[in-house]
């Protein structure tokens, strides 16, 4: 089962997931409460949900997939967590039709905003779904990375549409339907009302790394691991990044 504590999946997930816990911590402590009530819109089959519940939170994820729900059962059964993770059907679109407003210390929307007809609205609703005080972990892909990626496979054609791409897509084969910039993203929390607290390039090395490298080269996991940890919160490597986290905080007072 993959989670974001294994070496060889941590390299897609290691960045987020510290930055993650590190917010739930300091709600925790902010709040005095020991469990806080998580909202994962777009959870799939518990990548971040299960974890997360295992530090003792209770976890509801919303994924429009009814084979994602049942994956996301079965990891929960497995983990011990089934009790402190709910899944319902539902998107990003309709979100309040399945669960509250104002109901969450803390709203995950991974890997949701580059599929949505509006990504600001996407980023609004995650907000609305947030108590007073509470924190969104927003990660989507990066334009960038992608860019690089088809430049460094020889399709340079390809790289350049992606950049004059208002969505950053490189042609119609392109299985993503939207890339964003840092700039982008930081832009969509902000007008959603949020304090960005911090920006961070996901996977800048490990998705042009050879595979065989990392897997024969001892010690290539944990060195390349560092390397993401150090290279993340350098701005001049979010703009080469495969992914982009942004973590946004309430403001208190700006909300009702």
């Amino acid at each position: 089962m993959s989670d974001p504590m294994r070496p060889r999946a941590s390299l897609r997930t290691a960045v987020v997931w510290e930055v993650l816990q590190d917010a739930l911590d300091r709600r925790v402590k902010a709040t005095g409460r020991e469990s806080l009530d998580v909202l994962d819109t777009g959870g799939g089959s518990g990548k971040f949900a299960v974890p997360v519940a295992r530090l003792g939170h209770r976890v509801t994820v919303v994924d429009p997939s009814p084979n994602a729900l049942f994956a996301l059962e079965r990891r929960a059964a497995e983990a011990g967590v089934a009790d402190r993770v709910r899944g319902v059907q539902g998107d990003a679109h309709g979100l309040f039709d399945v669960v509250e407003r104002d109901g969450y210390d803390a709203v995950l929307c991974h890997g949701v905003l580059e599929y949505v007809d509006d990504p600001a609205e996407g980023v609004r609703n995650a907000v609305a779904a947030l108590r007073s005080e509470g924190v969104l972990s927003l990660l989507a892909a990066g334009l960038g990375g992608a860019v690089l990626a088809r430049a460094l496979a020889g399709h340079f054609t390809e790289a350049k549409q992606a950049l004059d791409d208002p969505n950053g897509r490189w042609g119609t084969g392109d299985p993503m339907p939207r890339r964003f910039t840092a700039e982008q993203l930081t832009g969509l929390v902000e007008d959603a009302g949020l304090r960005v607290a911090a920006v961070h390039g996901v996977r800048v090395f490990a998705d042009l790394v050879p595979g065989v490298l990392v897997d024969t080269e001892p010690g290539a996991v944990d060195a390349l691991l560092r390397l993401e940890a150090a290279a993340a919160e350098l701005p001049a490597f979010h703009a080469v990044a495969t992914q982009l986290h942004v973590l946004g905080e309430t403001q208190v007072g700006t909300r009702g």
